[in-house]
């Protein structure tokens, strides 16, 4: 099974951000569009596992201590750059709790021999992808030029930043991604507290 470790957003924030993307999906037709119930904040990708595996992720996670997270999710942007876009987001803005809360479950799966992230924590929301291409923040060797967002860059230059809510997580997942023609289907298959 695909799994990774998430924090989920409320719905009002949802609402908000599905309002947006429908606003403004128009303008990059060929991007594939997260639908707005599988929005969510990664902390961290584990990949493919069989289900053994999936069952010691859940019994290592339990261990993870950390407080609720507050989080702000205002303005968007592009990965890796402007010019070689990959993915078009909504950011967030946090204090230390949430790049602490990543790292504190990095660190926890890195005793299961899940690779550690070599790369910072970068807190944000995935809304839309161009074409086949990598979701990952950082730049790669295939990043060339494109056009997918460039109409939808100009529009968006014009407003001020939206500002999307602010909200508090209590608790984070464990979900399993599911691949489907439709684009990714997540599903929670375990929940932890943050006290």
């Amino acid at each position: 099974m695909r799994i990774f470790v998430a924090l989920d957003i409320d719905d009002a924030i949802r609402q908000r951000i599905q309002r947006f993307m429908e606003g403004v999906s128009e303008f990059a037709p060929e991007a594939r569009w997260v639908r707005p119930e599988s929005l969510h904040v990664t902390l961290k990708f584990v990949g493919e596992k069989p289900l053994e595996a999936a069952e010691q992720i859940k019994q290592t996670l339990s261990s993870v201590r950390a407080g609720p997270v507050e989080m702000n999710f205002r303005g968007y942007g592009f990965f890796p750059t402007a010019k070689a876009v990959r993915v078009f987001w909504v950011g967030i803005e946090s204090g230390p709790q949430l790049p602490a809360m990543a790292k504190a479950v990095d660190e926890a799966l890195k005793a299961l021999g899940v690779p550690q992230e070599e790369h910072p924590f970068t807190p944000h929301l995935t809304l839309a992808r161009g074409g086949g291409r990598s979701g990952a923040p950082h730049r790669k060797k295939s990043d060339a030029a494109n056009k997918t967002f460039q109409r939808l860059q100009e529009k968006l230059a014009a407003f001020p930043a939206p500002d999307f809510g602010t909200m508090a997580a209590h608790e984070f997942f464990l979900y399993q991604s599911q691949l489907s023609q439709g684009g990714s289907r997540y599903t929670k298959i375990a929940s932890f507290s943050l006290l």
